[in-house]
């Protein structure tokens, strides 16, 4: 055995060594560099991840919306690495803004947002924030956005998309209409929990109170129940305010009117047909029951006995009220629902 094996241990002495080739060891070397530098940048990016989720949650501890200027709105929504998602507001609080809208739909923000922070399901993938016009007017320009307010949400990867941007002209900003967006958006629900309000009870209570006194103190007579004008009247003002859209404000509740920051110009008629502003409902209640005034004085001047001449200056105010008001009612229907043909007096 020992004697057939050495021939093979001289053959297997007597061979060259293999050495790796000259030029592959400043590649090994580059890698091996490559290597370091790319997990000492992943350990960068996790330790400035880290910084900037304790500063988030540091700010959420003390308010539940933080307010934002241009570098820490590019450090914390623009600049990666970002795991979570940021509920922007883009407002114009200061009073020389004169923005009424953008403090409403403050308070209805606020609520959403301490729903939010004081749930069990808070945690560090949501934030909510605000940049000022005043405080952040580079943003602004960044985003070219050239009204207020204006609600976004920055997504942790990607660029926001046009689903990113609440439709507030449509939906209004009622803090549920926004916490149902956030969840399309971000698959966070969250369930909105109002301040108790105790304003309706009072009111509800006071006009009990003011009956039954009323009632008390004529129940020897109480044959005005019977009056038909009074009832009358009495339905008509629900009439009135249910064909306004008051019920559609209360539902989804939109702005009062929109003033345009450019210019500073007042819209109080929304252009489109599926929306609406507060003020425009007050219009279209007032034109109503100015139409219905002159209908009965119409009815009031056939019906009569009085005066002839009376009578008809009575049809004459009556036909002027019905004509005009359905006119200017028939152009803010015109103007809401674009193609429509007709017109009357008014265009």
């Amino acid at each position: 055995m020992g004697a057939k094996g050495a021939p093979s241990r001289r053959r297997q002495a007597g061979r060259r060594p293999r050495y790796l080739p000259t030029g592959s060891f400043p590649f090994l070397l580059l890698l091996l560099l490559l290597c370091i530098q790319l997990g000492g940048g992943q350990k960068k990016k996790e330790n400035l991840l880290a910084e900037k989720v304790e500063q988030l949650m540091e700010w959420s501890s003390r308010r539940s919306i933080f307010r934002m200027n241009g570098d820490k709105f590019r450090k914390f929504i623009k600049t990666p690495p970002r795991n979570y998602s940021m509920i922007v507001m883009f407002t114009a609080l200061q009073p020389q803004r004169q923005c009424s809208v953008c403090r409403q739909a403050n308070e209805e923000y606020q609520i959403l947002a301490n729903s939010w922070r004081y749930s069990s399901a808070f945690c560090n993938k949501l934030f909510f924030s605000m940049v000022d016009y005043d405080e952040g007017t580079d943003v602004f320009q960044q985003l070219n956005m050239n009204s207020a307010p204006t609600f976004m949400h920055f997504p942790p990867k990607g660029r926001p998309k046009r689903a990113d941007t609440f439709d507030l002209q449509r939906i209004g900003f009622a803090a549920e209409q926004l916490a149902k967006w956030i969840a399309d958006r971000t698959d966070v629900h969250i369930r909105v929990f109002r301040p108790p309000n105790y304003s309706g009870t009072i009111a509800l209570a006071l006009l009990v109170s003011l009956v039954g006194g009323l009632l008390y103190l004529r129940r020897n007579n109480l044959e005005f129940i019977y009056n038909k004008t009074g009832w009358a009247m009495v339905s008509l003002c629900i009439v009135f305010a249910m064909t306004s859209g008051q019920m559609w404000n209360h539902i989804r509740g939109p702005p009062y009117a929109h003033k345009n920051p450019h210019n500073g110009q007042v819209s109080y008629i929304h252009g489109s047909s599926q929306a609406q502003f507060v003020a425009e409902s007050h219009i279209i209640l007032l034109l109503n029951a100015a139409i219905t005034m002159g209908m009965v004085l119409l009815n009031e001047a056939a019906t009569s006995k009085g005066d002839v001449g009376k009578r008809r200056i009575i049809c004459l105010v009556g036909l002027g009220l019905v004509v005009f008001f359905f006119s200017f009612l028939l152009s803010i229907f015109r103007s809401k629902y674009h193609g429509y043909p007709y017109s009357f007096l008014i265009k």
